[in-house]
């Protein structure tokens, strides 16, 4: 996921993945925003997951996790 959405805003395609911090040929605009962008993402889903699971547990249970 995070490499399609940074490909769409127009960053090399040839490298899709995230800058490494210590890579000295990207700027720090660049390593800053991809880091947030794979927070993001990752939090997303993470969420999403974790719904996803409790509703399954309300279904099968009868009860809110909590």
């Amino acid at each position: 996921m995070f490499k399609q959405i940074w490909k769409k805003l127009g960053h090399d395609e040839d490298a899709p993945d995230a800058p490494d911090a210590t890579d000295e040929h990207r700027t720090w605009r660049e390593v800053v925003s991809a880091a947030v962008l794979q927070g993001a993402i990752f939090a997303g889903v993470k969420a999403a997951v974790d719904r996803s699971a409790a509703t399954a547990t309300r279904r099968l249970t009868g009860t809110w996790p909590g």
